[in-house]
């Protein structure tokens, strides 16, 4: 099969590519000029220089695909041009769906995300839900992309199919999860927070392959599948951390009625010198975190055959990456 992937650079895009490399797939990868692409070289991948902005690179990458796999988004808790979100999430999946209809594909994978419910009053919430108010900018423009993909479904035909998954643990994951683990072992938080807060997890190579078996399953276009089973508390996160590395955690706890009015200056300082919140700590971060996410993936179980790996397996994996 040939297979057009975006975001194939990334966290999950590399364990992607691991599987479709093994089930002998022919990849088309749309990468840009400042990626490491070693990982794609290596597989044997056509690589098409350009992103999901520049409909023209997405045109070429496509022809004669069958697939469609959409991993391309931004994913971030803040930014200095908030402007990006709405640009890569709302209008970079614009561009390759309608990019995938004109191509005439037979099936397209867009991968989204749990935070697109929000804070639902269901709890757990499945992926018939109503959702919440979005809790990021993040959330609220993948929110947005992935309305675009429904109608664009109802509308004229589009052959997709949405993943859904919860926050991804696992080894090499630069973003907010990986950060707080090296942040945690390398003894750079000062304190703990919010340790009551639960969240359902997904391993990264859970989603990938979700991913192939949502695209070679028969029958399952404009199809909705949540990913994820198990739960944890931020306080079972940290002692997963310590008991795995051996590292002390933080002695001090930050109160839960500092956490928002901190997290609130870091933004206004981040704002101003244009440089990240410390530790992470912006208001959409705290926002998210202070809320949890519980929800119930078990229909990926039921009609996909995804088996689940637990999440300390993920975690451990992180501190041993860490620690090498």
């Amino acid at each position: 099969m040939n297979v057009f992937i975006t975001g194939a650079t990334g966290f999950v895009g590399k364990k992607l590519i691991e599987q479709l490399s093994r089930a002998d797939h022919r990849l088309h990868c749309l990468v840009r000029k400042t990626s490491d692409v070693a990982h794609l070289e290596a597989a044997g991948a056509r690589l098409i220089i350009g992103d999901v902005t520049d409909r023209e690179s997405i045109r070429r990458g496509m022809q004669g695909c069958q697939w469609v796999l959409n991993l391309a988004n931004l994913y971030s808790f803040w930014e200095p041009d908030k402007e990006i979100f709405a640009r890569v999430n709302i209008e970079g999946t614009r561009n390759v769906m309608e990019c995938a209809i004109e191509a005439g594909v037979a099936k397209v994978i867009h991968v989204s995300s749990c935070a697109t419910y929000g804070c639902p009053k269901e709890s757990p919430f499945t992926e018939e839900s109503e959702p919440g108010a979005p809790l990021s900018e993040y959330a609220r423009t993948k929110r947005i992309g992935d309305e675009v993909v429904e109608k664009l479904h109802k509308e004229q035909g589009l052959p997709v199919v949405i993943l859904l998954p919860g926050p991804i643990l696992g080894a090499g994951d630069p973003k907010a999860t990986g950060q707080y683990v090296s942040n945690l072992i390398n003894r750079k938080l000062p304190a703990t927070m919010l340790e009551n807060t639960a969240m359902t997890f997904v391993h990264v190579k859970d989603v990938a392959k979700a991913i192939l078996k949502a695209a070679e399953k028969e029958g399952n276009i404009g199809e909705k599948y949540l990913l994820g089973k198990y739960r944890l508390s931020i306080r079972e996160m940290n002692e997963t951390v310590r008991d795995a590395s051996g590292v002390s955690l933080p002695i001090m706890t930050l109160p839960d009625f500092l956490v928002m009015p901190t997290a609130e200056l870091l933004t206004i300082m981040a704002n101003l010198f244009k440089i990240p919140p410390f530790w992470g700590m912006s208001v959409d971060q705290i926002k998210t975190s202070q809320k949890g996410i519980h929800f119930d993936g078990a229909k990926a179980e039921r009609e996909l055959g995804l088996a689940y790996t637990s999440p300390y397996r993920a975690l451990e994996d992180m501190v041993k990456e860490e620690m090498s």
